[in-house]
């Protein structure tokens, strides 16, 4: 079964850091490139950072670029989302997502180019 899993949410104060997890279990990730979503109540799910398969480049959405950082393991077929000096307004699920149709031919953030994802987890900034 083809299953990503989403890890490493929760509370945390504003200021405060966070490292989500990835991890597939069922495909090897190391084809795929890997996208990070979060959907805040009563928005649109949104794509936040991006991993290339292939030369490994990155690319952020503007709000949390400088702040968050992602990453891949290949050895340990996972990838993290480190996410720093976290704000309110970061509170939301966080969904990993990844997809193998490659050349890319839609933009890294369309939802609709990714074939597998997780179920999310909950991250909480609050004081």
């Amino acid at each position: 079964q083809l299953q990503l899993v989403e890890s490493g949410g929760g509370l945390v104060q504003p200021g405060g850091s966070l490292r989500l997890s990835c991890a597939a279990s069922g495909f090897t990730l190391d084809y795929y490139a890997i996208g990070w979503f979060r959907q805040a109540p009563g928005k649109e799910r949104e794509g936040i950072s991006f991993i290339a398969n292939s030369d490994g480049r990155t690319d952020y959405v503007a709000s949390v670029k400088g702040r968050f950082t992602i990453s891949r393991d290949n050895a340990k077929n996972t990838v993290y989302l480190q996410m720093n000096s976290l704000k309110p307004e970061d509170t939301a699920v966080y969904y990993c997502a990844a997809s193998g149709r490659l050349p890319r031919t839609m933009s890294w953030s369309s939802r609709g180019w990714y074939d597998y994802w997780g179920q999310g987890t909950q991250v909480t900034v609050s004081s």
